[in-house]
């Protein structure tokens, strides 16, 4: 086995990919992750791989490139823009004799950089933990070591990897505990939220579209915002006041292509923040290239966690990048509302703001609601909304007057089957 190298921070970024040249974006996007990861890069290699080697991914002559290329510029560190199972990434390691990271160990490493809150570290732990049990596989000489056999202990014993494997394992139990109870106690929160009858907005985007700048802007916070992928990874809450009443705005973190699937699953609680929101704002990079392709892959990942269904307004951000362009709020017919805006320089923030106090003046039902004397459980779950603002009851049953949000609203009727609440639900074709 060679000696790991301590230091990892002058990389070599390989970009496999299938027939015709690698696609610049991609290979941009991998390149800034590296550096947000604060990796120098010696440079960067593309490998066509029309048919992947099972057991490296990468051909053996493209390899003694790769090597040759590494000791040419000192590389310490090899990052693939792929996802590498154990195997090959231990093999490319072995032949390589340097360091070598796939892309979602990548996307870990930032974000155990970028983690501050203690739900965040919990969670980022969490997502490390489960991709390294993917790592423990036999042939590491320190994992074959056996307990056992001397008198007294005589028996099948534990190989070292059986307890590196039960270790991690109770860890990870450990982690899921910790992190329901903050889970917990971020769902009181959001139902205080709820019974306070503001409504509540999650700003969602590619990872760099500027959604904590805009954040900052809006409310006056101080969350961290750089020119750099995911420079925001815990949540962040706050109020801010708008023509139509107050509304409560979440800023996310970024998303990004191809998100490990261990971070999705690790940071459902942080991602509830967007599943649980009456409106999303996705923001966008209107001076990106790619623009149209990042917001398929945010809905695609919305979608993943839930959030698919969830109205959104499209926030085209950074216009001061793009010539002669204009603050403006497009209305269409059928497609999202959008605004565009520069929250660096504050163009365009009265629009956004004017569209969505439009948005949620309009998105309120209030009025009287008869509900029979079987449908107590909807009259107790409109009184933990703080919906109810004067009740009475007689052999009808109970006469109430409410007023809430139309979302939750919606909600209720999905649940009780529309009974009770018909009264106050607008026809489907409503704006809201």
């Amino acid at each position: 086995m060679f000696e790991r190298s301590r230091k990892g921070e002058h990389a070599l970024l390989i970009q496999p990919h299938a027939g015709g040249p690698p696609d610049d974006g991609v290979l941009e996007e991998f390149a800034e992750l590296a550096r947000s990861a604060g990796a120098s890069i010696a440079a960067v290699v593309p490998a066509r791989i029309d048919r992947p080697n099972p057991s490296t991914l990468i051909g053996s002559g493209k390899l003694d490139e790769i090597k040759a290329v590494a000791e040419a510029t000192g590389a310490d560190l090899v990052l693939v823009n792929f996802a590498l199972s154990p195997g090959q990434e231990r093999n490319l390691e072995k032949i390589l004799e340097r360091r070598v990271l796939d892309r979602t160990g990548l996307i870990l490493d930032i974000f155990a950089q970028r983690a501050h809150s203690h739900e965040g570290k919990l969670q980022v732990e969490l997502a490390q933990l489960r991709h390294m049990a993917t790592r423990l596989v036999r042939g590491w000489t320190h994992l074959e070591r056996q307990r056992g056999g001397s008198i007294g202990l005589r028996g099948p014993g534990e190989t070292q990897l059986e307890t590196d494997r039960r270790l991690l394992q109770k860890r990870v139990e450990q982690l899921q505990k910790r992190l329901q109870k903050v889970e917990v106690q971020r769902g009181q929160m959001r139902r205080a939220r709820v019974r306070s009858e503001l409504p509540r907005v999650a700003l969602v985007g590619y990872t760099n579209a500027g959604k904590s700048t805009l954040f900052n802007t809006l409310t006056g916070a101080g969350a961290y915002a750089a020119d750099q992928l995911f420079a925001t990874l815990d949540p962040t809450v706050r109020r801010i006041p708008l023509p139509g009443g107050d509304v409560v705005l979440a800023d996310t973190v970024g998303f990004v292509r191809d998100l490990p699937h261990e971070l999705v699953a690790a940071f459902r609680s942080t991602l509830s923040e967007a599943r649980e929101a009456d409106l999303l704002l996705h923001v966008i990079d209107a001076a990106d290239p790619l623009r149209e392709e990042r917001i398929a892959q945010v809905d695609e990942v919305l979608h993943e966690i839930g959030a698919g269904d969830i109205p959104q307004m499209l926030v085209y951000n950074k216009i001061d990048r793009i010539d002669g362009a204009q603050p403006r709020h497009d209305v269409p017919h059928e497609a999202s509302e959008r605004v565009w805006i520069s929250a660096r320089d504050g163009k365009g923030l009265d629009l956004l703001r004017e569209a969505l106090g439009r948005r949620f003046a309009q998105a309120r039902v209030s009025g009287p609601l008869l509900l029979g004397n079987g449908e107590g459980r909807l009259r107790a779950r409109l009184h933990a909304l703080g919906a109810v603002r004067d009740e009475r009851h007689d052999e009808a049953g109970w006469h109430l007057r409410v007023d809430l949000p139309l979302t939750e609203a919606r909600r209720l009727a999905a649940e009780a089957g529309g009974h009770g609440l018909e009264p106050l639900l607008p026809e489907p074709e409503a704006p809201y």
